[in-house]
C-alpha cells in the first residue's frame, strides 16, 4: 500500500450522539457529549488502513494540557478497551471510511477539548486537528460522581429548562417561574468561560482545569464566580432597595438575560440581584454543565453573623428593629440550591444533595461563596465537615432571640412566639409545578428527642463539650463585645397573648383592615400598654419606612379577649412599598407586672393576572395568548407594559403595550406566540409600571411536536 493516511473529512455524528448522550437540545456548533459514555466518529481516510497501522488520538483540554495532570489522553484504537483511561474502538470499516466509538473515563476532567489524530505505523504521519468537542459530568453514567438514578429526576434536574423559586412568608407562599435556558444560545459557552474567570484558574490555568473532574471542585467556584465579590463574577447584590444604575432584581425573569448581558459586557457584574436571582443563575450553570440541581426556599432563615447559633433582635418599646445594634438578621426567606453528587471527600454516607449558595452573605476561606455542604451531615449534625457547615446549620436551625434595648443600654429579653426558624423548606415537585416541603430532609421534628441530640451534638463541635450541656454561647451585642453571662433562660411567658388578624385580603391599591387581637389568660384584671409600629420592608425583613406608629391602653377583664382595629390607608404606604411588596407589623405590650409580649406579623401584599392559551400548542404554529390584568390602585395608570419571556415558546423577550387602565379596571390583552420546542414550556408574563411594583404571573404550555 503507498502513500500517507490522512483523515480527509470527520463527521462528528452530532445527532445520534446527541440523543444519546441527552445533549441535542444544546444548539452549539461543535459536538457536546458527557463523560463516561461511547461517542461515535466517522473518518472519511484518504485509503484503507493496512493491518500494522493504527489511529492514534489525542484528546486535550486547557492550557498546558499533560498527561501527568490527567487535562490531556493519547490512545489508539488498537487498544482492547479497559483500564480507566480513554479509548477507541474501531465499530465499522469499509474502504475508505472507518467509524470510531470514543470513550472518555467517568472521571474525566470537563470543558472544552481538542481532538487530533495520526496514523501509527512504521512510516511518519502528520497529525490532524479534527476540531473541538465539550465533554460534560454525566448524570446517566453510574460510576460518574453525579450520577442520579432515577430518570425521571434527571429530567427534572439537568434537562428541564424552566422551574419554579418559592417567595413570600411562610403562611403566604408564592410560586414564581423562572426560565433557567441552559439550552438558549450561547449559554453552554458562557458557563465555561465563569470557570476560566476564576481567580483560581487566573492564577495557575493548568492546575485549575486538572481539578474540573471533581464536582465538589466545580460546585464551590461556581459558587463564588455567580456573584460578583471577589472575582467579578456575573451578579451584583443589592438589598438597600436602590437599584439605580441597574435593574431590580424583581424585574429578571430567568438567567438567560443576565448571562449574556454578562459576557457581552466583557464580564462586567450585572445590577442588581438578591438571593432568588443567585440561585436561578447558578441552576442555569450547573444543568448546563450536567450536574443534577435545583433550587430551593427557607422560610425564615437565619443570618447568623456571629456563628452562635442565635439571631439577635434588637427592638425598642414600640417594637421597632434597631438597625445600628442588630448584627443578625432572619430573612423572610432565603433561596439556595442543591446539586446531587457523591462526596468522596467525605464518605459515602454524605453522598446525595449538597447545599451550594452563590448569595454574597459570609465569607468561606476568605471568599463570598457557600458549600457543598451536605445535607446529610446538617441533618445529623456533623457541622465540622467540608464546607460551611456551620454556616447552613444555623440559616435552619438558630434561635430567634428578641432583645428590648433601654435608653441606658441594659437590656431584657423579650417573650415573642414569632417564628421558628427554618420553615417549609420548599423546592419544586418533578414533573409538576407542586411545592415539596424537603424540611424533613434537613432536620429531625421540631421537638424530637433526635433533633435535640443533634443540635447538642452540633453545638459541642462549634463551641466545645462544656457549651453543650447548658446550651451556653459566647454572645455578641454590636455595641457591648463579649458577653457570656446569658445562659439563655427562656423570656417568661407573659399571661396575656396577642395575635394579628387580616381583617380583608391585604392587596396592593387597597387600604389595609387588621386588628390586633388579646387575650388575659389569667382570672385578674389586666391593664395594657400596647404600642404598636409598622413599616415597609425588604424580605429580608430590613425596614425601608415607618408607616404606623400609635399607642392604646387597653383593660382586659378577666379571661377577657378584645379586639383593637388598625387600619393603614394606601396612600400611607404606596410611596415606600418595595417590589417585595411586604409590610412588618409589630406590637410590643407592656403588661401590669413588668411582662412583655412582642406580637409581629409579616404581610405580602396580593395582586392578580391570569394567562390563557388559546387553543392546542404544536411546534412551528402560531398560537394566541390572553392576558388579563388589573390595576390595583385607585388611580388611572398609562404606560403598562407586559414583558414576555419563555425558552422554546419565543426568541427572546416580547415587550407588548397595555392600554391605559381606569382605577380598579381589568383588560385582557392577547398576542401569538410560535412554539419552537415540544413539551412542557413556561410562559413567563409580567405586568410592568411606574406606578406600582411587577405583578408576575406563568402558566405551563405542553407542545405537541410538529405534525
Amino acid at each position: 500500500m503507498g502513500g500517507r493516511v490522512r483523515v480527509t473529512a470527520v463527521d462528528w455524528q452530532r445527532a445520534s450522539n446527541g440523543a444519546a448522550h441527552h445533549t441535542e437540545e444544546y444548539p452549539c456548533p461543535e459536538l457536546v457529549v458527557r463523560r463516561g459514555q461511547s461517542f461515535r466518529l466517522a473518518l472519511a481516510l484518504s485509503r484503507a488502513l493496512d493491518g500494522e497501522e493504527t489511529l492514534v488520538f489525542t484528546a486535550e483540554t486547557g492550557p498546558g494540557a499533560s498527561e501527568a495532570l490527567h487535562t490531556k489522553a493519547v490512545f489508539q484504537t488498537s487498544e482492547p478497551e479497559g483500564g480507566d483511561g480513554w479509548t477507541a474502538v474501531t465499530e465499522a470499516e469499509t474502504e475508505n471510511t472507518l467509524t470510531v466509538g470514543i470513550t472518555s473515563p467517568p472521571h474525566a476532567v470537563i470543558g472544552r477539548y481538542l481532538l487530533s489524530v495520526r496514523a501509527s505505523s512504521r512510516r511518519k504521519h502528520s497529525t490532524r486537528k479534527l476540531g473541538e468537542f465539550v465533554l460534560l459530568f454525566n448524570p446517566w453514567c453510574p460510576e460518574d460522581d453525579v450520577f442520579l438514578a432515577s430518570e425521571e429526576e434527571r429530567k427534572e434536574y439537568v434537562l428541564n429548562d424552566s422551574g419554579i423559586i418559592f417567595r413570600g412568608v411562610e403562611k403566604h407562599i408564592r410560586a414564581q417561574g423562572w426560565n433557567y435556558g441552559q439550552f438558549e444560545e450561547d449559554i453552554l459557552n458562557i458557563c465555561l468561560s465563569i470557570l476560566d474567570r476564576s481567580p483560581s484558574y487566573q492564577d495557575n490555568p493548568a492546575t485549575d482545569v486538572s481539578h474540573r473532574h471533581d464536582p465538589v471542585y466545580v460546585t464551590r467556584v461556581i459558587s463564588a464566580m455567580v456573584n460578583s465579590n471577589n472575582d467579578r463574577g456575573v451578579v451584583q447584590g443589592q438589598w438597600q432597595g436602590k437599584y439605580g444604575g441597574g435593574t431590580s432584581p424583581l424585574h429578571w425573569r430567568g438567567s438567560v438575560a443576565i448571562l449574556q448581558k454578562w459576557f457581552k459586557g466583557r464580564y462586567k457584574p450585572v445590577k442588581y440581584g438578591q438571593c432568588w436571582v443567585f440561585a436561578g443563575v447558578m441552576c442555569t450553570v450547573l444543568r448546563c454543565l450536567g450536574i443534577a440541581t435545583r433550587v430551593v426556599s427557607n422560610f425564615n432563615s437565619a443570618h447568623d453573623t456571629d456563628r452562635n447559633l442565635s439571631v439577635d433582635k434588637y427592638v425598642d418599646s414600640f417594637g421597632r428593629t434597631l438597625e445600628d445594634l442588630t448584627e443578625d438578621s432572619m430573612w423572610n426567606f432565603h433561596v439556595w440550591n442543591e446539586s446531587w453528587f457523591a462526596r468522596q471527600d467525605l464518605g459515602p454516607s454524605y453522598n446525595g444533595w449538597q447545599v451550594l449558595d452563590a448569595t454574597p452573605q459570609e465569607e468561606s476561606d476568605g471568599v463570598y461563596r457557600c458549600g457543598p455542604a451536605s445535607v446529610t451531615a446538617i441533618r445529623e449534625g456533623d457541622v465540622h465537615l467540608a464546607h460551611d457547615g456551620p454556616f447552613v446549620f444555623a440559616e435552619v436551625n438558630a434561635d430567634y432571640i428578641t432583645w428590648l434595648w433601654h435608653g441606658d443600654e441594659s437590656r431584657e429579653r423579650v417573650y415573642s412566639d414569632t417564628k421558628k426558624i427554618g420553615r417549609c423548606i420548599s423546592t419544586k415537585a418533578v414533573g409538576s409545578d407542586s411545592r415539596v416541603d424537603i424540611t424533613g430532609l434537613y432536620k429531625y421534628p421540631e421537638g424530637s428527642r433526635k433533633e435535640r441530640q443533634v443540635y447538642t451534638k452540633a453545638v459541642k463541635k462549634l463551641f466545645g463539650v462544656e457549651a453543650a450541656g447548658r446550651r451556653t454561647r459566647i454572645r455578641r451585642a454590636g455595641v457591648r463585645g463579649l458577653w457570656r453571662d446569658d445562659l439563655l433562660e427562656p423570656a417568661t411567658k407573659p399571661s396575656i397573648t396577642g395575635k394579628f388578624k387580616v381583617l380583608e385580603p391585604p392587596v396592593l391599591g387597597n387600604d389595609l383592615r387588621l386588628a390586633l387581637c388579646l387575650a388575659n389568660l389569667t382570672s385578674r384584671a389586666q391593664r395594657v400598654q400596647v404600642n404598636m409600629s409598622g413599616a415597609t420592608i425588604l424580605y429580608t425583613r430590613r425596614p425601608v419606612a415607618e408607616i404606623l406608629h400609635e399607642s392604646h391602653t387597653v383593660r382586659l377583664g378577666p379571661q377577657e379577649e378584645k379586639k383593637i382595629p388598625i387600619t393603614i390607608p394606601y396612600s400611607k404606604y404606596k410611596e415606600d412599598l418595595t417590589e417585595d411588596k411586604k409590610i412588618l407589623l409589630a406590637a410590643m405590650c407592656l403588661i401590669t407586672k413588668g411582662e412583655k409580649l412582642l406580637v409581629e406579623k409579616d404581610i405580602t401584599l396580593e395582586d392578580f393576572i391570569t394567562i390563557k392559551v388559546l387553543g392546542p400548542a404544536v411546534v412551528g404554529v402560531e398560537v394566541g395568548v390572553e392576558v388579563t390584568v388589573a390595576n390595583p390602585l385607585l388611580e388611572k395608570v398609562e404606560d403598562c407594559v407586559l414583558m414576555v419571556e419563555g425558552s422554546g415558546l419565543l426568541q427572546g423577550q416580547l415587550s407588548i403595550d397595555v392600554p391605559s387602565l381606569e382605577p380598579q379596571e381589568r383588560a385582557s390583552v392577547t398576542f401569538d406566540i410560535t412554539p419552537s420546542k415540544s413539551g412542557p414550556r413556561q410562559l413567563q408574563v409580567d405586568l410592568v409600571s411606574p406606578h406600582f411594583p411587577d405583578i408576575k404571573g406563568f402558566v405551563i404550555v405542553h407542545v405537541a411536536a410538529a405534525k
